[in-house]
């Protein structure tokens, strides 16, 4: 189950289209976004809505950067980079042939990489301050970077740490769950630290497998893969499943849970613990997932949807609901309708 997005996400990257004076409206239409939506800074969207705003954007300026960067990069850039990228032998080389890439367009990503004995470090040395949206283009980066790693190796990258030079944002806590790891802000760089022996993974994607990545871009790598390599990722997939397939009334509360990892569920308490979060709050993002996704999609009535996501009742779905977003799910409902007004109930 793929993650909601933050509107402030949506908001910073309609930035660059606003400043060209191109009428935003139009585009969120087409990527059945409710322009009201950007007005609650709680709401979300799904990542396929995001990904089509992306391509609007992407179409509507004529640059892959959005018109976000200093200078624009012409469509086709990225998947140029990714051609030059998935003939290398192993990430370190892929890594460093992306990075001399873009070094050849003015304006482009400046970003290195240091080897060091004990870390490989990621960092991206561009001054982005002087842009609006410097957070969102910095995150952007590096989670562009960080996911097309783990795509080249056909593995996640744990990546030990990571750290922005801007100011913590409104949706902070957005970033531990982007980077898998505990994040700084205000540091005096923008990067993020990984085990070097990574930089010896095997490239094990070929021109095929990046057609279709390409194809699918950017979703291919705004969605995240569940990989399997943290306890929380295992807990998410473990009670995404049981959504799905829809074995029991309410989700699996921690102790079906640990049975199933094979663990105590005081032991699987103090891992979700070690990494940042907590069985409670995994179910939390779950079940929003599945309600903002069901909702966008506008077919499951809400009293099914909340029977479906463990509520007992419809006014504690609500609750739940206007907690995670702001607004209620017939209010969210009414906004996706307006974008898309033929679609029947």
């Amino acid at each position: 189950m793929s993650r909601t997005i933050t509107v402030h996400h949506v908001k910073a990257a309609l930035g660059g289209a606003r400043r060209l004076g191109i009428d935003t409206v139009p585009l969120l239409d087409s990527a059945r976004i409710p322009p009201p939506l950007l007005a609650d800074e709680r709401a979300r969207v799904t990542p396929e809505q995001f990904s089509l705003l992306v391509k609007e954007l992407r179409r509507a300026t004529g640059d892959e950067f959005l018109g976000l960067g200093p200078s624009p990069s012409r469509p086709g850039t990225f998947a140029m980079m990714c051609y030059a990228c998935s003939g290398c032998r192993d990430l370190g080389t892929a890594m460093e042939r992306g990075i001399r890439f873009y070094g050849l367009f003015p304006g482009g990503p400046d970003l290195a990489l240091e080897r060091r004995p004990a870390e490989a470090v990621l960092t991206v040395r561009s001054d982005l301050r002087h842009i609006p949206e410097s957070g969102f283009l910095a995150e952007a980066l590096m989670v562009v970077w960080h996911r097309m790693a783990g795509w080249l190796t056909g593995r996640r990258i744990t990546l030990r740490w990571a750290e922005f030079a801007h100011p913590a944002p409104p949706y902070a806590r957005e970033y531990d769950l982007l980077f898998g790891c505990t994040v700084r802000f205000g540091a005096h760089r923008t990067g993020a630290g990984f085990d070097p022996r990574w930089l010896a993974a095997p490239v094990v994607q070929d021109e095929a497998a990046l057609e279709a990545l390409l194809r699918h871009a950017p979703a291919g790598l705004l969605g995240e893969r569940e990989y399997g390599t943290t306890v929380a990722e295992q807990v998410r997939r473990s009670l995404a499943r049981a959504l799905r397939e829809g074995r029991a009334v309410r989700l699996p509360e921690v102790a079906q849970t640990a049975a199933r990892l094979a663990v105590s569920p005081a032991t699987l308490r103090r891992r979700l613990q070690d990494e940042g979060t907590s069985y409670r709050r995994l179910k939390d993002q779950v079940r929003r997932e599945a309600a903002v996704r069901s909702l966008a999609e506008g077919r499951e009535p809400i009293t099914q949807l909340a029977a479906r996501l463990g509520f007992s009742e419809d006014t504690a779905f609500h609750r739940a609901f206007r907690r995670w977003t702001g607004t209620t799910p017939g209010a969210y409902r009414l906004l996706e309708r307006e974008v898309r007004p033929g679609q029947q109930s």
